[in-house]
């Protein structure tokens, strides 16, 4: 079966004609503008690719989704998050959880782990770009880890009304991204996110408490969703209360 090539005016054809094998290829080519992104993923669609190859849109049918309220917390972890909680409104705390602070850093950190070890990495300068455009436009952000004064740890994706699409984690310490993440379904669980999109299924993921949902059951989720009202994001510090300040 062809892949559809899509050109910069073509819309996505429905996600349901995405192939089988691969698992959830829908087309190939258009761009990254802002316009694209976000009608790809109030569609249930995104890019996933490296050069140097066209630009490929992935729609699977088991899409890999973390429930907040179903989020593993290791033991380990919670007392970290207890100990974080405890010293996180002094001047003087170690640790920090930040919003928007530091978004295309987290994007450049998020994508040099693949770099460093020779495979190639689907962040590339190009993704770097567009998400950074879509960032200041409001709908991409950044929950980052910071360990005296140095960005450790963290996450970014996409957020369209109660919906958000997790794109890529990094920890350059123990348990740095699983902090970003915990703080992240706090705040999302507070302003009525209960899915975060994790696109593909992994065991990392699964440990956190992620599963999958059929494309059907994830269509139904993100119609009802993604055109509510958009969340509360500021650059800030997000703290154990879900709230930025």
């Amino acid at each position: 079966m062809s892949i559809p090539w899509l050109e910069s005016h073509t819309p996505f054809p429905p996600t349901e004609s995405a192939l089988q094998d691969p698992d959830g290829l829908l087309a190939c080519g258009a761009d990254l503008s802002t316009n694209r992104l976000i009608a790809a993923y109030r569609q249930g669609i995104f890019p996933w690719y490296s050069d140097p190859h066209p630009i490929l849109w992935w729609t699977p049918s088991q899409r890999m989704v973390l429930q907040c309220k179903n989020f593993i917390v290791s033991h380990s972890l919670k007392k970290k998050l207890r100990q974080l909680a405890k010293q996180e409104s002094t001047p003087s705390a170690a640790i920090q959880i930040k919003v928007d602070s530091a978004f295309e850093q987290t994007m450049l950190a998020c994508a040099s782990p693949r770099q460093a070890s020779g495979s190639e990495t689907w962040i590339t300068r190009d993704i770097i770009d567009a998400y950074t455009r879509l960032h200041h436009m409001g709908l991409a952000h950044s929950i980052e880890t910071w360990i005296d004064g140095n960005l450790m740890g963290g996450l970014y994706g996409v957020s369209l009304g109660k919906m958000f699409f997790g794109e890529s984690m990094f920890s350059f310490a123990s348990d740095s991204s699983k902090l970003a993440l915990a703080y992240a379904v706090r705040f999302l669980e507070k302003h009525g996110v209960s899915w975060i999109d994790c696109q593909q299924q992994t065991a990392h993921l699964a440990s956190l408490g992620a599963a999958p949902v059929t494309r059907n059951q994830f269509m139904a989720h993100l119609q009802a969703t993604v055109t509510l009202p958009p969340l509360p994001w500021q650059t800030g510090i997000l703290r154990a209360d879900g709230n930025i300040h």
